[in-house]
């Protein structure tokens, strides 16, 4: 036992990360304390709306747009709309980007990403409102909004792949494992943080773009937006922006968190 530990008014390493607060409940809000900007926006942003809204004088049809009943159906059908499209993002833009991060398919990356970044670069309205001449209704809007969100997802998961670092693969190889059982059990798990980063901007992109899909009969919150500009009523512009605003941040927030705890947990 050394002096130190001797002496009773002088306090252990352990007693001092105990009493400056990086651990526990206080720790983990100090280190995550950016997380709760946008939750915090967006409450914010809603009383604010529901203070607004409650000062003005609704006539007959904005009290019918803004029942909750429908806020809430139309809520639920943009939300639907973004978890379909993000969904059969991830089913086509992950393994995609397996393949094009293989030694084989490097010819044919580059050809491939930039199709990617010129489906991502056509106007969303303009894609939405081609493929409602194909078929009205959701699945139309499904297809634009995957087409929209495709290339964040592809990238990153080709860069992922390409950044692991090839002495662990080497090393994996050099155990016995096949190449199959290095790209599952090495490089997509060391690529996973990357791939999530794409998802969330993929996610954001989808929120957004989903508010269009009320042009070809998809609904959604675009429904309240659509309905505020040819009826002309800004108290029903001003809260149908402010939900999608509201969703969009909410969105960014959760995936932003799961990305937070998938880096911690393979870092």
């Amino acid at each position: 036992m050394t002096a130190v530990d001797l002496q009773p008014g002088v306090p252990t390493p352990a007693q001092e990360r105990k009493g400056d607060g990086s651990g526990g409940f206080l720790g983990v809000i100090r280190a995550n304390y950016d997380l709760l900007v946008a939750p915090a926006i967006v409450i914010i942003g809603l009383i604010v709306m529901v203070v607004y809204v409650g000062s003005q004088t609704l006539d007959t049809i904005e009290e019918r747009a803004l029942e909750p009943a429908n806020v809430f159906g139309q809520l639920g059908q943009h939300l639907l709309l973004t978890i379909y499209s993000t969904i059969l993002v991830l089913i086509i833009a992950v393994p995609l980007g397996i393949l094009l991060s293989r030694p084989s398919a490097r010819r044919i990356q580059g050809g491939v990403l930039a199709l990617g970044g010129f489906a991502q670069a056509l106007p969303p309205f303009g894609v939405l409102l081609l493929l409602g001449f194909w078929e009205f209704g959701v699945r139309s809007a499904v297809i634009g909004l995957t087409l929209a969100a495709l290339l964040p997802v592809l990238r990153n998961t080709v860069v992922g792949l390409q950044q692991v670092d090839q002495s662990l693969i080497e090393a994996a190889r050099g155990m016995g494992m096949s190449a199959r059982q290095t790209l599952f059990s090495v490089e997509i798990p060391l690529a996973v943080p990357v791939i999530v980063a794409g998802l969330r901007v993929a996610l954001v992109l989808n929120v957004g773009t989903a508010t269009l899909a009320t042009y070809i009969g998809a609904g959604g919150l675009g429904e309240l937006v659509q309905q505020a500009l040819r009826l002309n009523r800004i108290n029903l512009l001003f809260v149908s922006g402010a939900i999608i605003a509201a969703v969009a941040l909410l969105v960014d927030w959760l995936a932003g968190v799961a990305e937070r705890a998938i880096v911690a947990r393979s870092g």
